[in-house]
C-alpha cells in the first residue's frame, strides 16, 4: 500500500527510524516515547483529524507502518538482526555513492555540513516535529527522513566523514543547521550498558551487548577493553587477551584493558608458580619412590 524510493528505501530496506522519525543513533526509550506519541495521534480512538479520509489514513499508517517500525525494535532479536542489516547498508552506501541522486535539500546539506553528526541530528528533530501533522503528508516526510538516514551513514563509514564525491548532485553551500548537543553514539551507549551489567555481576549479558557493539565499530578500544575485562571476570583469558590487546593496539592507555592485563599478569605468574610446585612435587615424588628401590646411601 504505501511505497518508498528515497533514502534507504532504494536499497529494498525498510527504514524503521525513518518511519517512526528517530536518529540512526537513537536509544530503545526514544523510540518508545517516540512511538507512544505517534501512536496517540494515529489512533482512531484519540487522533484529532475530523476528515474520514484522513481519519481512515492515519489508521493504515498506524498499523502497516509506524507499529510493525515499533515491533522491529521492540523484541530483541530483530532488533540486532536490523541493526546488523544497518551496518551492511552502511557499507553499501559508500559503494554506491556514485549512484546517489539526492532529493531534498536537506540531504544536499548534510552532504555538504562539516560537522555532520551534529547537522544529521538537528534536521531528524525538525522533519520529525511536523511528520504526523498531516496523515497525507507523512508519506513525504518519511521519505526525506531516510535520505537523511542515507547521507549519515555515508558519511559516517567514510574515512573522517570526507566530502561528496563530484558525481552527488549537492546544491550549493549554505549554513548547516544550528547545532544541538551531541548524544552519545550507540556504541558508547552500549558500553555504557555494559558496565552497569558487570556491577551487577550479569556478565553473560555484557558480553552480548559489547559484541554487537564491536560488530558496529570493530576498531572501539573502549569495546574491546571492557569485553577483554568481562571475560576475565568470567575466568575466561583465553578469549579476554585478544580482546585486552586489541584494545591497547588501538588506544594504548585504554583503562579498561590497562586494568584487566595487570589481573592478567598477576594471575600468569601465579598459575606459573603452582605448575612449577607441581612438576617439583612430582620429581620429589618418583625420587623417593625410586631412591628408596634403586638408591640410598651405600653403606
Amino acid at each position: 500500500m504505501f511505497e518508498f524510493k528515497q533514502g534507504l528505501f532504494q536499497f529494498e530496506f525498510t527504514d524503521h527510524h525513518a518511519i517512526l522519525g528517530v536518529s540512526l543513533e537513537a536509544d530503545f526509550e526514544d523510540i518508545r516515547k517516540r512511538y507512544m506519541r505517534i501512536a496517540r495521534r494515529l489512533h482512531p480512538d484519540t487522533c484529532p483529524f475530523e476528515n474520514p479520509q484522513d481519519q481512515e489514513l492515519a489508521k493504515q499508517l498506524l498499523a502497516k507502518l509506524v507499529s510493525p517500525a515499533y515491533n522491529q525494535f521492540s523484541k530483541e532479536g530483530e532488533r540486532k538482526e536490523y541493526i546488523l542489516l544497518l551496518k551492511t547498508m552502511g557499507d553499501r552506501t559508500v559503494k554506491e555513492q556514485h549512484n546517489l541522486k539526492l532529493q531534498t535539500e536537506a540531504a544536499q546539506k548534510l552532504m555538504q555540513a562539516s560537522d555532520y553528526q551534529n547537522a544529521y541530528e538537528s534536521a531528524i528533530q525538525e522533519l520529525a516535529k511536523n511528520q504526523y501533522e498531516s496523515p497525507q503528508k507523512a508519506l513525504d516526510f518519511i521519505a526525506q527522513i531516510s535520505e537523511l538516514n542515507l547521507i549519515y551513514l555515508l558519511r559516517k563509514n567514510q574515512r573522517g566523514g570526507v566530502s561528496p564525491a563530484p558525481s552527488v548532485k549537492v546544491a550549493d553551500q549554505t549554513p548547516a543547521p544550528a547545532a544541538i548537543p551531541k548524544k552519545d553514539s550507540f556504541v558508547e551507549q552500549a558500553c555504557h550498558r555494559a558496565e552497569q551489567l558487570m556491577a551487577s555481576q550479569n556478565y553473560a549479558q555484557a558480553v552480548l551487548e559489547l559484541k554487537d557493539a564491536i560488530k558496529r565499530e570493530p576498531d572501539n578500544s573502549h569495546c574491546h577493553g571492557l569485553l577483554g575485562l568481562v571475560y576475565l571476570k568470567q575466568n575466561q583469558p583465553k578469549l579476554a587477551t585478544p580482546h585486552i590487546n586489541r584494545a591497547l593496539q588501538l588506544n594504548p592507555t585504554q583503562p579498561q584493558a590497562l586494568d584487566a592485563k595487570k589481573q592478567l599478569e598477576k594471575a600468569t605468574p601465579q598459575a606459573g608458580a603452582k605448575s612449577k610446585t607441581a612438576q617439583q612435587s612430582a620429581k620429589k615424588s618418583e625420587g623417593g619412590l625410586f631412591g628408596g628401590l634403586f638408591g640410598g646411601k651405600k653403606k
